[in-house]
């Protein structure tokens, strides 16, 4: 039992370490570079790892992607993302997680309909929880910057989730054939 918990440990703190670096090296190319390979990586988590490992991975992620200066810009906003990126794995993982990976049709249809469930889910929670009602209230955050905000956490939540979906699926099942050769 301590041998598979340390193996948790790790592959989760990979998986993180990993998820920060790519935000540090694809922030220059833009949302849908960055948020595509964010969400990527936090389904890969929790395909691979586990729901508490991507659940745990998903809310890290946000603090300390702000806490090394390349997150959101207002702290009052992480939250949020940290509960739509949990909403997207959970939702992922329980549709999803006994078929992902195997190639027949049933399979990679009721995975398909798994990952859109899961972007839907995090799409609808950061414009509606988010945009809608929280960023009004949210003091010190000026006219402009809400603009900024409201347009980033919209419409390519929902592009950057059905990119990562898509890529999952062709890369989830190679990691797991690789995965049972180790």
């Amino acid at each position: 039992m301590k041998n598979n918990k340390a193996i948790y440990i790790t592959q989760t703190a990979v998986m993180l370490a990993l998820l920060i670096g790519v935000q540090f090296i694809t922030r220059s190319f833009g949302q849908f570079v960055t948020g595509s390979m964010v969400n990527l990586i936090l389904l890969v988590s929790v395909f691979i790892i586990g729901i508490y490992g991507g659940v745990t991975i998903a809310v890290l992620s946000p603090i300390l992607a702000f806490l090394a200066g390349i997150g959101p810009a207002f702290i009052q906003i992480i939250p949020f993302i940290a509960i739509g990126n949990a909403l997207f794995v959970t939702v992922a993982w329980l549709i999803s997680k006994n078929y992902i990976g195997k190639l027949s049709a049933k399979d990679i249809t009721i995975s398909t309909i798994g990952l859109i469930a899961a972007s839907i889910s995090k799409f609808l929670f950061l414009w509606l929880g988010l945009v809608t009602i929280a960023l009004p209230l949210i003091p010190g955050i000026k006219e402009k910057q809400a603009a900024v905000i409201g347009a980033a956490y919209s419409w390519p939540q929902l592009i950057t989730a059905l990119i990562g979906s898509m890529l999952v699926m062709m890369i989830v099942p190679q990691l797991k054939k690789a995965i049972k050769h180790v």
